[in-house]
């Protein structure tokens, strides 16, 4: 690998200040260009740089006074409007392409950034990639386990997962033995949650007696997840208590779990499974 600092082009969230621990922690060289309005503070202090997430000029000639023998974009960004886009790209890229690329969706907009990356001569590496101990292993499991009820739902859940995949569409779903509760949309995993939340109370803002249901968190089939790998933590645990589900299902390999510890803790606390199952072939997710 040539020498230089790993870059890292930083959203919303904690992976990015998690990814940054772990380059401290294994001592590996590193330089953080944050998105204004994106990032959180803790990271902006931490930061080489900041920049608007359209100023593509800006960011490309940073990248190339750093010199970085990789680039990692991480975190959370909201997509900006049409017309920002397209202006945006079009200063690096001819202007009816960029329209093309645009129409079609977010998975389409990620790809295209890392196009213009690697046209540049960047190689560009998923969080992933940088610190494995980040994602879920296919041992992860909790205290409690799913019953028969939730794996059922948990197949249900991955095979809606699978087939919604040729669309720009989120990476989760609820799903109550076989029953689809919610979709993940541009709204995120925490607000489908809250959605659901919702769905369960009367009237007068009371719990209706029926609970259960699993929220399924995975990748979609050919999903570049060097920009856009699934992510549950903490908070995650939380909505989906509130929520009033039975618990949690996760991707194995490819989907990160920030703060895992805690996070494990937190659903051992409330009472809730969650565990990493294997996205290819579902019997060797439960023995």
């Amino acid at each position: 690998m040539p020498a230089g600092p790993i870059a890292i082009l930083a959203g919303a969230g904690q992976l990015p200040i998690q990814l940054v621990n772990h380059l401290e922690r294994t001592g590996q060289e590193y330089r953080v260009l944050a998105f204004r309005g994106f990032a959180l503070p803790e990271l902006r202090r931490r930061a080489h740089a900041s920049v608007d997430l359209l100023d593509l000029k800006t960011i490309m000639s940073t990248l190339e006074g750093w010199q970085p023998r990789a680039v990692s974009l991480v975190g959370a960004v909201r997509r900006p409007g049409f017309s920002a886009l397209l202006g945006a790209y079009s200063a690096l890229r001819n202007r009816q392409e960029v329209r093309d690329v645009i129409a079609r969706g977010d998975d389409q907009v990620l790809r295209g950034a890392v196009m213009l990356l690697e046209e540049r001569g960047h190689r560009v590496v998923g969080a992933h990639e940088l610190a494995p101990d980040l994602v879920a292993p296919p041992s992860l499991s909790g205290a409690l386990q799913p019953r028969a009820d939730d794996r059922e739902a948990v197949t249900v859940g991955l095979d809606l997962l699978a087939s919604l995949s040729a669309f720009d569409i989120g990476q989760g779903a609820v799903v109550d033995r076989r029953h689809v509760l919610a979709i993940e949309g541009p709204e995120g995993t925490d607000r489908m949650l809250r959605r659901v939340r919702g769905l369960r109370q009367s009237w007068f803002g009371m719990r209706r007696r029926e609970e259960g249901g699993v929220l399924i968190k995975a990748a979609k089939r050919g999903q570049d997840l060097r920009v856009d790998m699934p992510t549950i933590g903490p908070r995650t645990v939380v909505e989906a208590s509130r929520a009033g589900l039975s618990g949690i299902a996760i991707g194995a390999g490819s989907t990160f779990v920030l703060e895992q510890a805690e996070t494990m803790h937190t659903a051992d606390r409330l009472g809730l499974f969650l565990v990493a199952v294997d996205l290819p072939w579902m019997e060797k997710a439960f023995g």
